[in-house]
Order: C-alpha cells, then structure tokens, then sequence
C-alpha cells in the first residue's frame, strides 16, 4: 500500500482543526428515509463549516455507476456537479469543535481509506468517530425512533439495548472503518436509526432527529437541533393525517403498533419478526437488506449505468 497520506490534502491549518470527534455521514449505503443525509444536511446549515481535508476521490470513485449530473444549455456545457470527499470542521451550539465526514462511499480502495482517516485522525487529534445509517424496519412511525448501536468497545454503547443477536449484511466502507479501528484498539461508535419500512424511500426526519441526539450523548456535543425537531413533528403530524384518511394503511400501523408494543412489554417477540410467525434466519434478513439496496433509486447525480 502507498502512503494513505497521499489520499488526501489539508486546505486548512492542521493546528488551527483539531476537533475530538469526527462523525462520519457517507452517501451510497442504506440510508431509509434519508436519515443520514437529513441529519449530515442539518448540521452542516446550523454551523459555519470550513473544509479542512479532501479527498482525492479520482481513485476512489466509480464514475460509470455513479455519473455526476452536467447541464446541458443550448449549444455548451454549463456546469459539472464534481462529487467531493470531505473533512469540514464545525462548531456546536457552545463553540466545541467536531469533525465531519461528507461526501460519497469510496467505490475503490476501502483499505486504503480507512488508513487514510487513521492517519487524519492522528493529524487532527480525533479521539472518537461516530457513523451515522438508518434502516428500514417492521416498526410504525407513531412510536420513538429505535436505535441500533454498535462500536468498538462494549461500554460505549452499555445504555443502548440489542435489537438483534446475529445477522450477515453487506459491508460498507463505514462500518470496515469502525471494524478496523477496533482492531487498532481506538474507540468508534455506530448508529443505525430504525425507520418504518413503508417510510423508507421518502425523507423521515424523525430518525435523523434520532441519530443526532444519539450523537449528542455518545460524544457530549450540544447539537442546534430546534429546526430539525420542528420539521420532524411538522411531518410527523402529516403522516398521521395521511394514515388517518385510508382504512387500510391505518390498520397496517395499528398492526405494528401491536406488534412494537408487544415487544416493548417484554412478551419475546422480536421488532424484526412478523407478527404471528418466528423471527427470520441470519440468510433471510441479509436478503432483506440486498433485496432494498437493489430497490433504492439513485442518489442525486448517481445515475445507472
């Protein structure tokens, strides 16, 4: 491997970016009701943030999969929406510093990258990373948002209960990030917000609300988060007057309300299950979350081949 190093450039004063915590918000995974994407949007708007590292994504981004949008105007090319990779650093409602990780998933050499953000990590002085994905989930939207957390060190998520015991997904670069600082015995945490199945392809703030206050407790960081809890109860309320006017979507809620509330009074029955049959097999939740991935449409200038 060449030096990581080499992935990227500092446009800013390394002295002058140290920051503690770097969360990190990928686009190109699963990402249900754009939760990820919501909450990354949400702080880089309630912040004056500062590019301080980029990416070379020349050699990580796959371009015929992933074709960034150009416009066309009568007889030229006006613009090119160039996709970037980078490190912004920003402040919280009390002037901390925290670093951000935006841009899109490395098509190409992960283990390069993850190298590379160990090496930033120990240039700007980051002690913890948080990611930040969102999955759908047999839950109602009238219930608080779940969370999935994971992370390199079994106490740093001691307050968050499991919501499954073992299960094979596909990988992303995120989740490799947080694997391997592990194994460099630095502390990395994750978080997966749980946002209702038939939400998924739409914007669902209520999960992004959800991430960024795990974010908050997890790293100590008071995040502005006044807007966005006003835009999630706006949609909230939206969503129940949709549901109320259709008899039939209104009994598919009543039903997973049942079923989460079952399980919340501690009967067994598991939130990923269906309502009157076993809990599905590792194979069968993994097929799950392929069979979303191929559903997903593309991303804002990710076009299909």
């Amino acid at each position: 491997m060449t030096d990581p190093r080499e992935l990227y450039q500092f446009e800013a004063e390394v002295a002058d970016s140290q920051a503690e915590v770097l969360v990190v918000a990928l686009a190109g995974f699963i990402d249900a009701g754009a939760a990820g994407r919501l909450a990354s949007e949400h702080l880089m708007c309630s912040s004056d943030p500062h590019v301080v590292a980029r990416f070379d994504l020349d050699s990580l981004y796959d371009y015929r999969a992933r074709r960034p949008p150009m416009l066309f105007v009568e007889d030229h090319w006006e613009s090119y929406e160039q996709p970037e990779l980078t490190v912004s650093r920003l402040t919280d409602s009390a002037g901390k510093p925290f670093l951000l990780l935006t841009g899109p998933e490395p098509d190409f050499r992960w283990e390069a990258f993850v190298a590379a953000i160990a090496c930033l990590m120990d240039d700007l002085g980051v002690r913890l990373t948080i990611g930040l994905n969102a999955i759908p989930m047999a839950v109602p939207h009238t219930r608080p948002v779940g969370i999935t957390a994971h992370a390199t060190r079994p106490d740093l998520v001691d307050r968050y209960e499991p919501w499954v015991q073992r299960v094979q997904v596909p990988s992303s670069a995120a989740h490799l990030l947080e694997f391997r600082l592990g194994s460099q015995g630095r502390d990395a945490i994750g978080f997966a917000a749980h946002v209702p199945h038939y939400l998924a392809q739409g914007e669902f703030p209520s999960a992004a609300m959800r991430l960024l206050q795990s974010v908050e407790e997890a790293s100590g960081l008071a995040l502005p988060l006044d807007r966005l809890r006003e835009t999630a109860e706006q949609v909230k309320r939206e969503l129940d007057e949709q549901v109320a006017a259709s008899d039939d979507v209104s009994g598919v809620v009543s039903s997973l309300e049942e079923q989460y509330d079952a399980f919340v009074r501690g009967s067994g029955r598991d939130l990923l299950s269906t309502p009157n049959g076993p809990l599905p097999s590792a194979d069968e939740l993994g097929a799950e979350f392929e069979k979303f991935l191929a559903e997903q449409t593309p991303d804002k200038g990710e076009q299909p081949n």
